[in-house]
């Protein structure tokens, strides 16, 4: 398993902020940190990457399982990741800046089934 706290440390990718994502990440891995009990839900990270035109790009991000079975991101600006975003004059985004967007880019992975498939597999 890739440590999620990796990701900051790779090179820096530059990606426009309002361009169509076509970062084609990909499941890198999952981590069960904690298997869940009455006080504790269950939860852990996971890793998305791709290999970008100018290196590797990824994100990393903590989840938890609610006790409804959803699971869900532990903290949407708690984002790890090596991809900085430019606005349209260059400049890269704050963190704050950046969270939304890189919100939309994780939700639209199909990460929830990942990890509760690496959940069924540590039951």
């Amino acid at each position: 398993m890739l440590a999620a706290w990796r990701v900051v440390s790779w090179p820096p990718v530059l990606w426009q902020a309002n361009s169509p994502p076509d970062l084609k990440l990909v499941h890198l891995g999952t981590e069960v940190l904690n298997r869940g009990d009455i006080e504790e839900p269950c939860s852990g990270h996971t890793v998305w990457g791709t290999q970008a035109a100018n290196g590797p790009a990824g994100v990393a991000w903590d989840w938890v399982q609610i006790p409804q079975g959803v699971v869900t991101l532990a903290d949407p600006l708690a984002l790890v990741t090596n991809v900085w975003l430019l606005d349209t004059a260059g400049q890269v985004l704050s963190p704050m800046q950046a969270a939304p967007r890189l919100n939309e880019i994780v939700h639209q992975l199909p990460w929830q089934e990942e990890v509760r498939r690496v959940i069924e597999q540590h039951a």
